[in-house]
């Protein structure tokens, strides 16, 4: 039956349309590349709201490749967490993909291919259940977007795609070491499987998985843009195309993610002598980017270098925010999950568009002609800058209450929440700042003349009011946030379905 496999769908619904695309179609082939690559993201959003209904529940479902069990198979495990962001990522892709199919995807060769394929890389990452894989999937999606940096072409993009590349190779090369070092102490890299073994771990065997761990608390911040690792992030999004860097608001995730699953799963409370590993550093280098990235957004004067800057300081609040290790602030940030990638998101689509409306001030911070659509665009960066401050009522206000709630030592709350509101405030002076300056200070005489289709600004449209939803929905979705970080802080529902149960999902 069809629906024994839809656990391994999200995968190769993006995958089979990338190989089409590549095909020689005919006529006009860009024409059929777009119909297909919508059509992918529509499957995408359909199967994944399926996924999250089938898990609402509490339900694990392991699914093995090829018939061959954990932990000697490739396996997907899919649970509530896994289910959530395999939809947040769909959610995304469909409004962007839309945006970019006016002509944008026409800038560079297979971009479409290229966008079907990073989402392959980007779900794979949140399904696998194996640490190899995992590796494998990191790879798949950062192929993609070295590609995906360089569209367009042009000096900038090239020495931002160039730094970016170098970094991630000694991070790929530093995740195999830790790979090496956790299967050698262990003999098996199925994180299930690991979890059990590290935690019969003692002595000397502990303190090596404790290393192996650590290499990979490295790659991950590398992923993440946590600090010292975070610099090649606000240079590689703001010279991207809008659409590219609107994909990659999902990519930190990427890295936060793996961070939460390894870290509650293999290195949590219950491992022993491996216990609770890299908590503290965390706390630490969650601050400290967050005090970087308000620094940044407060000295930057481009608008898509603020909401890069605006992704590094989510990085750091998530991260600080789950080194509590507590169950409310868990879920904190799984809802600030949600809410930071759809608002950064619309807010890299709406740099791009505010860039070409203003012409050659394009997204610079300085005084301009007015835009052809100036009173439309103004509405929809009010409205996503009061999401992203965090200002009342909308999804950026509840995420940060929920993560100021989360703080329950005095140590937490002297530290966390003058950070979180003095970034707050830099954040509100900086897109003030933006703002005045691109919509209310503009020279006299007519505006410029280019402007966008109406579905374009409806694509952002439906990221801000994705925002919204959260909003109004806030209660439900801090309840199923709630319940997710209840099965991350007790794996054995997790550890048991991939190790013990014949699931009946494959043939």
């Amino acid at each position: 039956m069809i629906s024994q496999h839809l656990t391994i769908f999200p995968i190769l619904i993006p995958m089979l349309a990338a190989l089409i695309q590549l095909l020689p179609l005919g006529d006009h082939p860009q024409r059929i590349r777009r119909a297909i690559g919508l059509t992918s993201c529509t499957l995408l959003i359909l199967v994944s709201v399926y996924l999250l209904v089938e898990t609402s529940s509490g339900a694990v479902t392991s699914y093995a490749l090829g018939s061959w069990q954990a932990p000697f198979g490739i396996v997907l495990v899919l649970d509530r967490l896994s289910a959530l962001m395999i939809l947040l990522t769909s959610v995304l892709a469909l409004p962007v993909l839309i945006f970019a199919c006016f002509g944008e995807d026409n800038l560079g060769s297979h971009f479409q291919a290229l966008y079907q394929f990073q989402l392959m890389g980007i779900i794979g990452a949140f399904l696998t259940g194996d640490l190899f894989n995992l590796f494998v999937f990191f790879e798949v999606l950062l192929i993609s977007s070295y590609a995906l940096l360089m569209h367009g072409g042009g000096k900038l993009k090239l020495r931002a795609t160039l730094h970016y590349v170098l970094l991630n190779l000694t991070g790929s090369a530093i995740f195999l070491i830790s790979l090496g070092v956790l299967y050698g102490i262990t003999g098996t890299l199925n994180m299930a499987d690991m979890a059990n073994k590290v935690a019969a771990l003692t002595g000397d065997e502990a303190l090596i998985a404790r290393a192996g761990g650590l290499l990979l608390l490295i790659v991950f911040g590398l992923k993440a843009a946590l600090l010292p690792l975070y610099f090649w992030l606000p240079q590689a999004y703001a010279m991207t195309t809008g659409t590219v860097a609107a994909l990659f608001a999902i990519m930190t995730k990427v890295g936060v993610y793996a961070i939460i699953r390894v870290f509650t799963l293999i290195f949590g409370d219950h491992a022993g002598e491996a216990a609770m590993l890299g908590y503290d550093w965390l706390w630490w280098l969650g601050l400290g980017t967050l005090a970087i990235g308000g620094i940044g957004v407060l000295g930057s004067r481009d608008l898509r270098l603020i909401i890069s800057y605006l992704v590094v300081i989510s990085v750091g609040t998530l991260l600080t925010t789950f080194s509590m290790a507590n169950a409310q602030a868990i879920a904190a940030v799984i809802y600030y999950t949600l809410h930071s990638t759809l608002i950064t998101g619309a807010l890299f689509l709406l740099a791009d568009v505010i860039a070409e409306q203003r012409g050659k001030t394009a997204s610079r911070v300085v005084k301009g002609r007015k835009m052809a659509q100036h009173a439309t665009l103004g509405v929809l960066f009010f409205v996503a800058a009061i999401a992203i401050i965090g200002l009342p009522p909308l999804s950026g206000f509840v995420g940060k209450l929920f993560i100021l709630e989360a703080a329950r030592t005095g140590a937490q709350v002297a530290l966390l929440w003058p950070l979180v509101l003095f970034s707050t405030f830099l954040i509100m002076i900086a897109l003030t700042r933006a703002g005045s300056r691109m919509f209310w200070h503009t020279f006299d005489g007519k505006p410029n003349d280019v402007s966008h289709p109406g579905l374009q600004l409806a694509s952002i449209g439906v990221l801000i009011g994705a925002s919204l939803a959260l909003t109004i929905f806030a209660e439900p979705v801090a309840q199923f946030s709630k319940d997710i970080a209840a099965q991350l802080l007790q794996p054995t529902d997790y550890i048991s379905t991939v190790l013990e149960h014949e699931r009946g999902n494959h043939e």
